[in-house]
């Protein structure tokens, strides 16, 4: 029997009494107690290998991506010392929702992606809402990545090529990068790519010094109406977005339990680097600050920048890819033959998906022209909830089923406070984020700032 977490107290042995029969709720094929891979020596692929050093590298590659380069625009919106403080709580509760999703895999081996929790928490109706909400977000961050290359390449060649070809390169090295079937053989890629990520901000902050705005204006606070306020609060909300890909990190690492080190690792450089480069570019441009902030630095500086980042949106791209592949995947050969073995059927099925995730979200990129729009709502629909709200189902769901009932959670007065705040509070943010994506299309449409599709 595997052990159950819950904080720091663990337990081994029966489980508590169940107000219900948990084992009518398993799927044939998710175990409770089995672990999503399965480890032989014969095997061609070897899946749990990580160790948390190169998770937490890889989440970083992930999560800081595109998230630094909006947050000066939101100290512009809402001043230096309220940005500031929300980066920061962010970012720590951020930490507190991450040992929740800890726990709740650990308590779970066979838990390999939301939509498996999902089926833990609710049944085969949830498992789909979630399964199909991660896709759609991974999808989604693929595309941003795609743009974000695309920017980067035509701020270096001057807008020499146009964007549809330049996001078409920027696809084919992303589709590379997506297509190692264990994420070991990308996990150097990851330091790699976090070396570049600060290089680039780094150079950022050094290029808005020397190059600072003359009579910037910079405010400590600034009164502003509930929309635009909200408006700034998404982008530190979605900056530590990237809480969906825990579980499939977690489920290759060779010890699952060391994942709070990766997590601690995460938080403390991301939390750290944001506050430092939001407000180091914000004081040397002030409210003028554009988002992403790299188009604010001189023409050379944000050359620079860019150049040194394109590494980092490119592993982005391919672990969002991936991470929608492999979901499906692992679905259909979960336990098969063709997870683990050189498979015609399991190389052709592996590529294609991982072909269809890129080359969806490059549609998406050319052809829809309020994209970037959609990928707001997308975040605040799902990305969002698996960062911060649905961490506090997973406490109240093992806390009833495995401490004891209701009694249990009684017990945890705390706790359970704490648990409903992030459900509440995620509710809150859902709604509000999504008013906000969809009135920035109405504003785009409204000010003509919406292109056209297939378009230079």
């Amino acid at each position: 029997m595997a052990a159950r977490y819950d904080g720091d107290e663990k337990r081994t042995g029966a489980h508590s009494p169940s107000p219900v029969d948990r084992d009518a709720l398993v799927d044939p094929i998710i175990k409770e107690d089995a672990d999503v891979f399965e480890e032989q020596p014969d095997h061609d692929f070897h899946y749990k290998t990580l160790s948390w050093q190169f998770v937490s590298l890889l989440m970083i590659a992930e999560i800081v991506s595109n998230g630094m380069l909006s947050l000066p625009s939101a100290l512009a919106v809402v001043g230096i010392v309220p940005a500031v403080i929300l980066i920061i709580f962010l970012g720590s509760f951020a930490l507190y929702t991450a040992k929740l999703l800890i726990d709740f895999k650990l308590n779970h081996p066979s838990v390999h992606n939301m939509g498996d929790a999902g089926y833990v928490l609710g049944g085969p109706i949830l498992r789909e809402i979630l399964s199909i909400g991660t896709i759609i977000f991974a999808i989604c961050g693929t595309g941003s990545e795609l743009l974000s290359g695309q920017q980067a390449l035509s701020t270096l060649s001057n807008n020499g090529l146009c964007t549809i070809y330049l996001l078409l390169i920027f696809a084919i090295a992303t589709l590379v990068v997506a297509l190692p079937r264990t994420l070991d053989r990308i996990s150097w890629l990851g330091l790699f790519s976090v070396c570049l990520i600060a290089i680039s901000g780094v150079v950022a902050m050094i290029g808005a010094g020397i190059n600072p705005v003359p009579g910037r204006t910079l405010s400590a606070t600034i009164p502003t109406t509930f929309y635009q306020a909200f408006l700034a609060v998404t982008n530190p909300v979605f900056a530590y977005a990237g809480h969906f890909m825990f579980f499939i990190l977690i489920s290759e690492m060779r010890v699952p339990e060391d994942a709070m080190k990766a997590a601690w690792f995460l938080q403390g450089f991301s939390t750290l680097f944001y506050t430092i480069f939001a407000v180091v570019i914000y004081v040397y441009i002030g409210n003028t600050v554009a988002s992403p902030a790299l188009l604010s630095l001189p023409e050379s500086w944000a050359k620079a920048s860019f150049g040194i980042a394109l590494g980092n949106f490119l592993l982005a791209g391919g672990l969002y890819s991936h991470t929608a592949a492999k979901i499906v995947f692992v679905r259909f050969f979960r336990k098969t033959k063709h997870m683990y073995t050189h498979t015609v059927l399991g190389w052709v099925v592996w590529i294609a998906l991982c072909v269809a995730a890129v080359a969806i979200a490059f549609i998406f990129a050319i052809a829809v022209p309020i994209f970037s729009f959609l990928i707001g709502i997308a975040a605040s629909l799902f990305a969002s909830w698996y960062t911060y709200g649905i961490a506090g189902f997973f406490w109240m769901h093992d806390t009833y089923h495995l401490k004891g009932g209701w009694a249990a959670i009684r017990r945890r007065p705390g706790q359970c406070a704490l648990a409903l705040f992030t459900i509440l509070v995620e509710a809150f943010v859902c709604v509000a984020g999504t008013y906000v994506s969809v009135q920035l299309i109405v504003d785009a449409y409204k000010t003509g700032l919406v292109g056209k599709p297939f378009s230079c």
